[in-house]
């Protein structure tokens, strides 16, 4: 066995941001599909919010977020693209102990199989803030697919080998 699977599931505690400035939660579907496929995948879905495109209002709530010790994952969508509105990496980069480069990489690499060379204008990233995994990407709800079943469902999955992201967030913590 890999040290970095499990042979059991082990459901995590998940955030879901969508960056708006013109849904809300009966029009987030991007949103609404991360908690449900988070759900049906067995994990914990312990927080929702739709935040408008401001740098330093993203920043408060991912920075809340992460100082929280039971939020393990935050899957944040929309405001990735190019408008002078899309700031989420701006307001999230400066937060990140470390970058995975690789979401990023990958998930254009799928995108360009689905929409050609428009993946390029995708800013899509993620990286981990306190323990915390942080996973980006583009608002459309098509892009949330995209990033779920051809990354995130597996990565988010302990028994996926030979390796996941599971062990390597930091244990729910019940002292918040």
């Amino acid at each position: 066995m890999s040290d970095h699977a499990s042979d059991t599931h082990t459901p995590l505690h998940i955030a879901v941001l969508t960056v708006s400035d013109t849904r809300d939660e009966s029009t987030d579907t991007s949103g609404g599909y991360l908690v449900e496929q988070a759900k049906l995948a067995g994990h914990k879905v312990v927080a929702k919010a739709i935040c408008v495109d401001d740098k330093y209002k993203l920043r408060a709530q991912l920075s809340q977020w992460i100082a929280d010790g039971n939020i393990q994952i935050v899957l944040s969508t929309g405001g990735t693209g190019f408008t002078a509105r899309d700031t989420t990496p701006e307001a999230f980069n400066p937060l990140f102990d470390r970058v995975i480069e690789g979401f990023g990489e990958l998930f254009r690499h799928i995108s360009y199989g689905e929409i050609g060379t428009s993946t390029v204008q995708s800013r899509a990233f993620a990286g981990f803030a306190n323990g915390t995994a942080i996973f980006c990407m583009p608002g459309s709800t098509n892009a949330c697919k995209t990033a779920w079943t051809g990354i995130l469902k597996e990565q988010l999955d302990s028994r996926h080998r030979p390796c996941n992201f599971a062990p390597h967030v930091a244990p729910v913590s019940t002292n918040d």
